[in-house]
Protein backbone atom coordinates (compact mmCIF):
# COMPACT_ATOMS: atom_id res chain seq x y z
CA UNK A 1 0.00 0.00 0.00
CA UNK A 2 1.50 3.30 -1.09
CA UNK A 3 1.36 6.62 0.63
CA UNK A 4 -1.47 9.01 -0.08
CA UNK A 5 0.89 11.19 -2.12
CA UNK A 6 2.09 8.21 -4.19
CA UNK A 7 -1.49 7.04 -4.72
CA UNK A 8 -2.57 10.51 -5.83
CA UNK A 9 0.36 10.87 -8.23
CA UNK A 10 -0.22 7.41 -9.69
CA UNK A 11 -3.94 8.08 -10.13
CA UNK A 12 -3.23 11.48 -11.67
CA UNK A 13 -0.96 9.81 -14.25
CA UNK A 14 -3.69 7.23 -14.98
CA UNK A 15 -6.23 10.05 -15.32
CA UNK A 16 -4.03 11.99 -17.75
CA UNK A 17 -3.36 8.89 -19.87
CA UNK A 18 -6.94 7.65 -20.14
CA UNK A 19 -9.40 10.50 -19.58
CA UNK A 20 -9.72 11.52 -23.26
CA UNK A 21 -10.25 7.91 -24.35
CA UNK A 22 -12.93 7.36 -21.69
CA UNK A 23 -14.72 10.59 -22.64
CA UNK A 24 -14.62 9.58 -26.30
CA UNK A 25 -16.08 6.18 -25.42
CA UNK A 26 -18.86 7.85 -23.41
CA UNK A 27 -19.62 10.19 -26.31
CA UNK A 28 -19.85 7.37 -28.82
CA UNK A 29 -22.00 5.22 -26.56
CA UNK A 30 -24.47 7.95 -25.58
CA UNK A 31 -24.33 10.20 -28.63
CA UNK A 32 -24.17 13.16 -26.25
CA UNK A 33 -21.05 15.32 -26.37
CA UNK A 34 -22.08 17.23 -23.25
CA UNK A 35 -22.50 14.06 -21.20
CA UNK A 36 -19.18 12.52 -22.24
CA UNK A 37 -17.00 14.58 -19.91
CA UNK A 38 -19.36 14.02 -16.99
CA UNK A 39 -19.50 10.26 -17.51
CA UNK A 40 -15.71 9.99 -17.85
CA UNK A 41 -15.25 12.08 -14.70
CA UNK A 42 -17.80 9.99 -12.79
CA UNK A 43 -16.06 6.78 -13.89
CA UNK A 44 -12.68 8.10 -12.81
CA UNK A 45 -14.11 9.21 -9.48
CA UNK A 46 -15.41 5.68 -8.93
CA UNK A 47 -11.95 4.36 -9.79
CA UNK A 48 -10.31 6.74 -7.35
CA UNK A 49 -12.51 5.41 -4.55
CA UNK A 50 -11.28 1.90 -5.35
CA UNK A 51 -7.74 2.87 -6.37
CA UNK A 52 -6.00 0.48 -3.96
CA UNK A 53 -7.74 -2.45 -5.65
CA UNK A 54 -7.58 -0.97 -9.15
CA UNK A 55 -3.85 -0.40 -9.25
CA UNK A 56 -3.28 -4.04 -8.37
CA UNK A 57 -5.62 -5.37 -11.06
CA UNK A 58 -4.35 -6.78 -14.33
CA UNK A 59 -6.57 -4.59 -16.52
CA UNK A 60 -7.44 -1.28 -14.87
CA UNK A 61 -8.20 0.37 -18.24
CA UNK A 62 -10.62 -2.43 -19.14
CA UNK A 63 -12.32 -1.94 -15.78
CA UNK A 64 -12.53 1.81 -16.43
CA UNK A 65 -14.10 1.21 -19.83
CA UNK A 66 -16.62 -1.09 -18.19
CA UNK A 67 -17.52 1.58 -15.65
CA UNK A 68 -18.04 4.10 -18.48
CA UNK A 69 -20.17 1.59 -20.39
CA UNK A 70 -22.32 0.93 -17.33
CA UNK A 71 -22.73 4.64 -16.61
CA UNK A 72 -23.63 5.24 -20.27
CA UNK A 73 -26.19 2.43 -20.17
CA UNK A 74 -27.75 3.95 -17.05
CA UNK A 75 -27.83 7.39 -18.68
CA UNK A 76 -29.43 6.01 -21.84
CA UNK A 77 -32.07 4.12 -19.87
CA UNK A 78 -32.82 7.21 -17.84
CA UNK A 79 -33.06 9.31 -21.00
CA UNK A 80 -35.42 6.78 -22.59
CA UNK A 81 -37.68 6.84 -19.53
CA UNK A 82 -37.66 10.64 -19.54
CA UNK A 83 -38.47 10.78 -23.27
CA UNK A 84 -41.38 8.42 -22.71
CA UNK A 85 -42.70 10.65 -19.93
CA UNK A 86 -42.36 13.73 -22.12
CA UNK A 87 -44.04 11.96 -25.03
CA UNK A 88 -46.94 10.95 -22.84
CA UNK A 89 -47.34 14.46 -21.51
CA UNK A 90 -46.52 16.64 -24.50
CA UNK A 91 -47.24 14.38 -27.45
CA UNK A 92 -44.75 13.35 -30.11
CA UNK A 93 -41.21 14.55 -29.47
CA UNK A 94 -38.58 14.57 -32.18
CA UNK A 95 -34.87 14.36 -31.57
CA UNK A 96 -32.79 16.59 -33.82
CA UNK A 97 -29.10 16.45 -34.54
CA UNK A 98 -27.47 19.83 -34.15
CA UNK A 99 -24.65 20.93 -36.42
CA UNK A 100 -23.98 17.65 -38.21
CA UNK A 101 -20.35 17.35 -39.28
CA UNK A 102 -20.98 15.26 -42.38
CA UNK A 103 -24.10 13.55 -43.68
CA UNK A 104 -22.43 10.13 -43.42
CA UNK A 105 -21.43 10.72 -39.81
CA UNK A 106 -24.96 11.73 -38.94
CA UNK A 107 -26.30 8.62 -40.66
CA UNK A 108 -23.90 6.35 -38.76
CA UNK A 109 -24.61 8.04 -35.42
CA UNK A 110 -28.34 7.69 -36.00
CA UNK A 111 -27.96 4.04 -36.93
CA UNK A 112 -25.77 3.42 -33.86
CA UNK A 113 -28.42 4.94 -31.60
CA UNK A 114 -30.95 2.47 -33.00
CA UNK A 115 -28.85 -0.51 -31.94
CA UNK A 116 -29.45 -2.12 -28.57
CA UNK A 117 -26.83 -1.04 -26.03
CA UNK A 118 -24.69 -4.20 -26.01
CA UNK A 119 -24.49 -4.37 -29.82
CA UNK A 120 -23.65 -0.66 -29.94
CA UNK A 121 -20.97 -1.00 -27.26
CA UNK A 122 -19.36 -3.96 -29.03
CA UNK A 123 -19.36 -2.18 -32.41
CA UNK A 124 -17.97 1.05 -30.93
CA UNK A 125 -15.22 -0.66 -28.92
CA UNK A 126 -14.21 -2.96 -31.78
CA UNK A 127 -14.39 -0.46 -34.68
CA UNK A 128 -13.83 3.00 -33.15
CA UNK A 129 -11.30 1.95 -30.53
CA UNK A 130 -9.84 -1.01 -32.43
CA UNK A 131 -9.99 -3.11 -29.27
CA UNK A 132 -9.48 -6.84 -29.51
CA UNK A 133 -12.38 -9.14 -28.79
CA UNK A 134 -10.74 -10.01 -25.48
CA UNK A 135 -10.31 -6.36 -24.43
CA UNK A 136 -13.88 -5.59 -25.46
CA UNK A 137 -15.11 -8.54 -23.41
CA UNK A 138 -13.11 -7.32 -20.41
CA UNK A 139 -14.50 -3.79 -20.73
CA UNK A 140 -18.10 -4.98 -20.94
CA UNK A 141 -17.85 -7.87 -18.52
CA UNK A 142 -19.05 -10.41 -21.07
CA UNK A 143 -17.52 -13.43 -22.82
CA UNK A 144 -15.46 -13.21 -26.00
CA UNK A 145 -18.19 -15.24 -27.72
CA UNK A 146 -20.76 -12.62 -26.75
CA UNK A 147 -18.51 -9.89 -28.18
CA UNK A 148 -18.15 -11.82 -31.44
CA UNK A 149 -21.88 -12.45 -31.83
CA UNK A 150 -23.00 -8.96 -30.72
CA UNK A 151 -20.43 -7.26 -32.99
CA UNK A 152 -21.45 -9.43 -35.95
CA UNK A 153 -25.17 -8.86 -35.34
CA UNK A 154 -24.59 -5.15 -34.72
CA UNK A 155 -22.66 -4.72 -37.97
CA UNK A 156 -25.30 -6.67 -39.91
CA UNK A 157 -27.97 -4.41 -38.43
CA UNK A 158 -25.93 -1.30 -39.32
CA UNK A 159 -25.54 -2.57 -42.89
CA UNK A 160 -29.31 -2.95 -43.07
CA UNK A 161 -29.95 0.47 -41.50
CA UNK A 162 -27.38 2.25 -43.66
CA UNK A 163 -28.35 0.33 -46.81
CA UNK A 164 -24.76 -0.58 -47.63
CA UNK A 165 -22.45 -3.56 -47.52
CA UNK A 166 -19.63 -1.14 -46.71
CA UNK A 167 -20.89 -0.44 -43.18
CA UNK A 168 -17.63 -1.44 -41.40
CA UNK A 169 -15.63 1.17 -43.34
CA UNK A 170 -18.34 3.83 -42.93
CA UNK A 171 -18.68 3.14 -39.21
CA UNK A 172 -14.93 3.22 -38.65
CA UNK A 173 -14.53 6.41 -40.71
CA UNK A 174 -17.43 8.14 -38.97
CA UNK A 175 -16.14 7.30 -35.51
CA UNK A 176 -12.49 8.17 -36.10
CA UNK A 177 -12.71 11.31 -38.26
CA UNK A 178 -11.23 14.38 -36.50
CA UNK A 179 -13.92 16.74 -35.27
CA UNK A 180 -16.58 14.01 -35.04
CA UNK A 181 -17.84 11.90 -32.19
CA UNK A 182 -15.03 9.41 -32.54
CA UNK A 183 -12.20 11.74 -33.31
CA UNK A 184 -12.71 14.59 -30.91
CA UNK A 185 -9.48 16.34 -30.18
CA UNK A 186 -9.09 16.87 -26.47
Amino acid sequence: MGTVVDDAAEFHAFFERHYAELARLAHLLTGEADAADDLAADALLALWHRWDRMRASEHPVAYARGVVANLARTRIRSAVRERRRIALFWGRWEEKTENPDVAGVVDVQGALRRLPFRKRACVVLRHAFDLSEKDTALALGVSVGTVKSQTSKGMAELQRLLGTQDAPRKVHAAMTRPGTAGGRDR
